[in-house]
């Protein structure tokens, strides 16, 4: 089976997601075709193809149009096809989009998936064209905040895809509200560890200054004037404690965090470390003893299930699918959403446990890891969505 998987770049050091389907789909069988913008890490797990750019030279830009539409000279069938199906795009501006989506058009394929729904904008007829079959991704982002920006955004979607691949079924749900039909077919397949990648020092924590690490971008959306004002309220109580948050920002958004850092009196407190390798934040992760994440929304947080894996008690508050993340009590904690003293609380109590009572969550977070969100288990599950 031909899959075309369109992403806007190659997939980077902490998008395990990607990296482990495309294993997992070329170990069955299938052949496996990656569209992007650009590939300048120079990625090689499958065959790379780039869109067209848009040169500021004119001459240039000329003379790759003229290149393009002469390698599309054997596919005007298809072209022509994709023309039918958009109906009311002018003349200039349909040429643009071929252009543009000439790696596409060309492409041989039985699936063509856009790996965040976002990527099937101005592109929701062209699998027809191609005679493939359309998938789309949904992930925080896609659901949580783009259509937020531009309501009615996905109708076209929802009248060409042929099935939904969905990391939560809160993701599903908010796109139900957002106009996708309910008769469209969806398969929810979570993130996944590679447990295998995974150094994991297991250990119940139980000392003097406790370590906390959160990963987040520097973003709103992560909630991080949250977990500073938690730091504060649980420096207040006089514990002793390190945050480390992993992540990076635009640099306005670093300073603002730091300043605010800064004035709670936590610069020795509270540390952004910034961007860091998938082995070094592994360390970091191993090295505390809670995870923490204030997030405002998640479609369901990869860095969590991760955390569980590696036996650290986890706490977040219960906001989008953080909640098939986490069990409640059984193996991490959910609090009530963007209350920085509540979720204060909770880590008091939990560090006040009993260290068998640690175990007992910590160990439960592990296996259900283990059973439930494996490598494996997601790659056999891309198999059967790719056989509907």
């Amino acid at each position: 089976m031909k899959l075309g998987l369109v992403l806007a770049q190659p997939p980077g050091y902490s998008e395990t997601f990607f990296n482990s389907k495309i294993k997992g789909l070329q170990h069955y069988g299938f052949q496996v075709t990656l569209f992007c913008q650009t590939n300048a890490n120079q990625f090689s797990l499958c065959e790379v193809k780039t869109f067209p750019g848009k040169s500021k030279n004119p001459f240039i830009l000329i003379l790759s149009f003229l290149k393009v539409f002469i390698s599309l000279i054997p596919h005007f069938d298809r072209v022509l096809k994709w023309y039918r199906l958009e109906k009311n795009k002018g003349i200039i501006e349909f040429m643009t989009k071929v252009y543009l989506n000439a790696p596409l058009l060309k492409a041989d394929l039985d699936w063509l998936h856009f790996g965040f729904v976002t990527m099937a904008l101005g592109r929701e007829s062209i699998s027809k064209a191609i005679g493939a079959k359309m998938a789309v991704s949904f992930r925080g982002y896609d659901i949580n905040v783009y259509p937020k920006k531009f309501p009615g955004c996905y109708s076209k979607v929802w009248d060409n895809v042929n099935q939904v691949h969905s990391i939560s079924h809160y993701l599903e749900k908010e796109a139900l509200s957002l106009g996708m039909s309910p008769g469209t077919p969806v398969k929810i397949i979570t993130p996944a560890v590679d447990l295998k990648n995974i150094n994991n020092k297991f250990s119940v924590a139980n000392k003097a200054t406790i370590k906390i690490v959160t990963i987040a971008r520097l973003t709103w959306i992560k909630g991080i004037d949250f977990l500073i004002e938690a730091a504060a309220i649980l420096h207040e109580k006089n514990i002793n404690f390190e945050w480390i948050i992993i992540g990076e920002g635009s640099v306005p958004q670093r300073e603002r965090y730091l300043y605010h850092i800064f004035e709670r009196k936590l610069t020795k407190k509270v540390f952004l470390v910034g961007k860091k390798s998938h082995a070094e934040t592994i360390n970091l992760v191993n090295e505390a003893d809670y995870y923490i994440q204030t997030s405002l929304n998640e479609g369901f947080c990869n860095a969590v299930l991760e955390a569980q894996a590696l036996g650290k008690l986890c706490i977040a508050f219960n906001t989008g699918g953080l909640s098939e993340n986490i069990l409640d009590n059984k193996t991490g904690w959910l609090v009530n959403n963007f209350d920085s003293r509540k979720l204060i609380e909770k880590l008091v109590k939990i560090i006040n446990l009993p260290e068998a009572k640690k175990y007992e969550i910590a160990i439960a977070a592990k296996n259900r890891v283990e059973e439930q969100f494996n490598i494996e288990k997601q790659q056999e599950e891309f198999v059967q969505f790719y056989k509907f």
